[in-house]
């Protein structure tokens, strides 16, 4: 059986593993655009230089000799033949396949503002290479603008603390992290980082580039009609799912990428899929289980992936460390909410009808992992007579005349 699974990031490598744990004598080709496996949740600390990229790396040392999987890096994935079995590769050869893993991640999306996709020295952080353009561009030049302030727009923040420029994060919404935090919990990172010297922008859009005549940026024009000057421009504003190589495949796309099932399965026999392709769910953990879940079923072991909780952030910036889970602003006026704050530290709970929606915990973190599994299994919480700040595990669980304990 030849297994060929394409990306290697935390789908891709932990299917691998998966697979060579079920089948030991299985083959299993890796091929990835990328020359090096690494965490892009942690590139700011190749940007402020707590890592290099070895220290990036996520998997066992010998990962690739340990598991006895082949490796093609630094090869595109450009097509895909789903009546031969046979992946079109970059550098002209072809792949064959009995099953295929697609786990092709995403890519960061420039919004249409005048000169932007066209100007020089305007870069995402979504890979590797992103990083690197960055930390050498970011070392010549005196004025960076960042656009968005979700979570990559702050990781490129925090990574750029350091360096000796002057830095402006423009945001359409009104706040930091507007996705994760609440007003509360976004002023104590704003208020942070004013201090560092960051110009924070809220509430205004970036309407043109201005670029000199060799178009390298030399500042960004607002809708207020302010201009911020910039020689680097990076662009945080939102991904889109690496599905250009299906194009004419026959595999099933939708506007936010590649559809799967509860098993990773596409429309098409022994092609699956996992991770960020699909546009859905774009976080690490969900990630690294979508890639074992259709490792398993790659084998012939049916799996299903039942654990879609999305919405849990963890942040820590400028000292503070933070979590974020499922709402953080209440919809409307049918849903309560209460807070606690004690010092430095700050809790919000959503709820509604004895269900938690959402918590935001600053802070001291202690308290999040009760609170998670709250809000993930839909423990209704009315008939504890505790605050909902005091709950913890033992108030769900009965004990029966033989001792033994129920929920």
């Amino acid at each position: 059986m030849a297994y060929v699974i394409v990306g290697a990031s935390a789908s891709g490598i932990n299917a691998a593993r998966t697979i060579r744990e079920h089948d030991k004598d299985a083959e299993i080709t890796l091929v990835s655009k990328d020359d090096h496996v690494y965490s892009r949740c942690i590139l700011h600390h190749f940007l402020d230089g707590r890592r290099d990229i070895e220290d990036l790396d996520f998997s066992p040392d010998n990962f690739f000799e340990m598991y006895k999987i082949k490796w093609i890096k630094g090869v595109e994935v450009i097509g895909i033949d789903i009546k031969e079995k046979l992946l079109k590769l970059s550098n002209e050869d072809n792949l064959r396949y009995d099953k295929v893993l697609l786990a092709t991640g995403s890519s960061s999306f420039l919004p249409p503002i005048e000169n932007l996709r066209s100007a020089n020295n305007v870069i995402g952080l979504r890979n590797l290479d992103d990083a690197i353009k960055i930390k050498n561009i970011a070392r010549k030049v005196k004025n960076v603008v960042i656009l968005g302030a979700g979570l990559v727009g702050v990781d490129a923040l925090a990574g750029l603390l350091d360096y000796n420029v002057n830095i402006t994060l423009i945001e359409m919404g009104d706040r930091l992290l507007p996705l994760q935090l609440d007003k509360y919990a976004a002023n104590i990172y704003e208020e942070r980082l004013k201090k560092e010297g960051v110009n924070l922008k809220f509430g205004v859009r970036a309407e043109k580039v201005i670029v000199d005549y060799e178009n390298n940026p030399i500042s960004i024009k607002l809708n207020t009609g302010e201009e911020v000057p910039c020689e680097l421009i990076i662009a945080c504003t939102g991904v889109r799912s690496n599905v250009g190589f299906l194009k004419d495949s026959g595999i099933e796309c939708d506007k936010f990428g590649l559809i799967i099932n509860a098993k990773g399965e596409t429309n098409v026999r022994d092609v699956y899929g996992a991770g960020d392709i699909t546009g859905r769910n774009p976080i690490w953990p969900t990630a690294v289980k979508e890639g074992m879940i259709a490792a398993n079923n790659m084998v012939g072991k049916e799996t299903f992936m039942e654990d879609y909780f999305g919405s849990k952030n963890t942040m820590n910036f400028c000292g503070v460390a933070t979590m974020s889970l499922g709402m953080v602003v209440k919809p409307d006026e049918s849903y309560e909410e209460i807070t606690d704050i004690d010092g430095k530290d700050y809790k919000k709970i959503i709820y509604k009808d004895g269900a938690i929606y959402g918590a935001i915990v600053q802070g001291d973190l202690s308290y999040v992992g009760v609170l998670t599994q709250l809000i993930k299994q839909k423990i209704n919480v009315d008939r504890v007579k505790k605050t909902l700040f005091d709950i913890d595990y033992s108030d769900f669980f009965n004990e029966t005349e033989n001792l033994e304990f129920v929920y």
